[in-house]
This record gives C-alpha cells, sequence and structure tokens, in this order.
C-alpha cells in the first residue's frame, strides 16, 4: 500500500538543513532523496479501459463533487482541449507501458458515484473500513476511490498520510476466475479543517518549513483542491503500480512513485518551499498548470519521467 504522506517538525527541521535533501508537500513527506532509478518489478500495469468510481463519504456539496469529478472526466477528454491539459499530464504515464513493450495501454473513465451522506460507518474510520467502503463500487476493471469529507477522522490522516492507495480481492461474480481477481482503490481526506497545511499546500501555508504566502486555489476551495492535487498523485501511482510490484523506486513498505518520486515540484523553477513558475488566472489570481473541461482549471504534481530519470512539469 503506497501513501501520500505528511511530514514530521523534526524530520522537516532536519532536512531543511541539508541541500541534498528534498521538501515534499504535493507528495507530502519529507524524505531523503538519494539517486535511485525508477525499476519495474515484473508485475501488471492496468491496461485497457479503467473505470473510476467515486464514493463520497460525509458531507460535500454538489459544487464540491463536481471539482472532482470534472477532473476524472478531463483525464480522458480529447487532448485538443486547452493546453496545458489534465488529459496531457495523464498521457505521460504512456512512457511506463512503452518501457516494457506494452501491447496496450490505460484509458480512465468516469464510472459511477455512490453517496455516504448518513456517515454509515461514523465519523472515525480504520483503514479496515476505507476498504470496506472501497468495495461498494463496482469491482471489475476500475479504481474505487473514496473520498472523506472535512469531518471525519481517518486512521493516520493528517499525522503520517493525505492519502493512499491499494488494491483488494474482487468479490464480483465476473471477475471471479479471471486473470485480474484484485481491484485497485484510492482514499484521499478533506485536510481543510483538519491540516490544510499539511494536505493542502500550496493553497495554504505550510505548518512547518519556507513559509512563502498560500496560492489562490484554482477552483476557490483549499480543501477540494488540496485533494485533486493528491488524487491525481495517487491516480498516477495507481496505474503505473497497482498491486505493489509495478513500477516504483525504493523499499516495497515505502515506495516512491510517477508522482511522489517528484516532490513538491509543480512547475519548473520549483525549490522547497515554491511551487515553480505556475500559470495565472488573469481574473482571479489563482495558480495552476493544468486546464480541465467546464473551463476548469487544476493544479497537477510533476511525473517522474522513466526515460529520462527527471521530473517532468507541464508548464
Amino acid at each position: 500500500m503506497a501513501s501520500v504522506s505528511v511530514p514530521s517538525k523534526i524530520t522537516l527541521q532536519f532536512l531543511l538543513l541539508a541541500m541534498s535533501l528534498n521538501l515534499v508537500f504535493a507528495g507530502r513527506v519529507l524524505q531523503e532523496q538519494e539517486t535511485m532509478l525508477f525499476q519495474y518489478h515484473k508485475g501488471p500495469l492496468l491496461m485497457g479501459k479503467i473505470t473510476i468510481n467515486l464514493i463520497w463519504y460525509g458531507n460535500f456539496r454538489p459544487s464540491q463533487r463536481a471539482i472532482v469529478s470534472d477532473f476524472i472526466t478531463a483525464l480522458s477528454s480529447p487532448r485538443s482541449q486547452v493546453q496545458p491539459s489534465v488529459a496531457t499530464w495523464f498521457s505521460s504515464t504512456q512512457k511506463y507501458y512503452n518501457l516494457i513493450k506494452a501491447t496496450n495501454s490505460v484509458k480512465l473513465v468516469a464510472g459511477s458515484q455512490i453517496l455516504d451522506e448518513q456517515y454509515s460507518l461514523g465519523k472515525s474510520l480504520k483503514m479496515q473500513q476505507i476498504e470496506q467502503l472501497a468495495a461498494k463500487g463496482d469491482q471489475l476493471n476500475a479504481i474505487n476511490v473514496v473520498l472523506t469529507s472535512s469531518d471525519v477522522a481517518v486512521e493516520g490522516f493528517c499525522t503520517s498520510k493525505c492519502g493512499t492507495h491499494g488494491s483488494l480481492h474482487s468479490k464480483s461474480t465476473v471477475a471471479k476466475g479471471s486473470n485480474n481477481q484484485k481491484f485497485a482503490y484510492i482514499w484521499v481526506g478533506n485536510s481543510e479543517t483538519q491540516c490544510p497545511g499539511q494536505c493542502a499546500w500550496p493553497f495554504h501555508q505550510p505548518l512547518y518549513g519556507p513559509q512563502s504566502p498560500p496560492l489562490v486555489a484554482p477552483n476557490n476551495d483549499v480543501g477540494m483542491d488540496g485533494m485533486v492535487i493528491n488524487l491525481a498523485s495517487l491516480l498516477a501511482g495507481t496505474v503505473t503500480n497497482p498491486f505493489g510490484n509495478g513500477y516504483y523506486q525504493g523499499p516495497a513498505t515505502a515506495p516512491l512513485e510517477a508522482a511522489s518520486a517528484c516532490p513538491g515540484i509543480y512547475a519548473k523553477g520549483a525549490y522547497p518551499g515554491y511551487a515553480g513558475n505556475l500559470l495565472v488566472d488573469s481574473a482571479t489570481g489563482a495558480s495552476y498548470n493544468a486546464n480541465g473541461v467546464n473551463s476548469r482549471k487544476y493544479l497537477l504534481p510533476a511525473l517522474y519521467d522513466p526515460t529520462s530519470n527527471s521530473c517532468s512539469t507541464l508548464v
């Protein structure tokens, strides 16, 4: 299971002293970066048409749900949309497939949405309950995304992670007997009230480290725009390392994946505490690097380019 992690105070204070270390808020972790190359561990990548099902747990306004659902739709929108685009960002994952000479690639499409507005499992969840929620979505050729609202406490949320991805054995009768008896899932929490300085940077001042002014969120919602950053990071990690034996570097217990290997980088010129030279909406002052559907704009993390062994940004 791979997570989008949060930094500790001691780790932050120590690592900020060293030039060879990276401050991570986009990946939400601070850790030493060694010279490591991405390795393919012989496991399957997600291929073909993969449906993304959204499980909304708790209190989300329709306008908040639209921010995420529009992002999902934009992942597979025509490349002819206004550039730089969400679709162009996601297309960078194709390089991972090319390296192993895969006969197929992946296309993410919007699926069903499940609303659990009555907090059926309460407002304090263990990871086992997150998995229980993830299992509610369709499991065949799918990624089930559990999104918890700002008033829901999740085991490890804000203390060690902002979100995570993993896989579960499918209970689908269709999947039984097929080659794919697992399905991937993602969980991301809304950090607006619990830990925006850790999980919604750069739209909120960081809890520790360089105190640059926060950026204006492109959809005017710090919590939801922060969730999109984390969701994007985890989606890139899920398609290229869905079952823990795909592409990653470092130990399997704490892997650096397609996005988490590029901590805190959103545009060229990024450095610890600075997201990079982003685009700015002249009307709203919001910072972004990707255009989506319905005239939306998003901030998405850099992705590791396995062909050049470097972090690639849209701008």
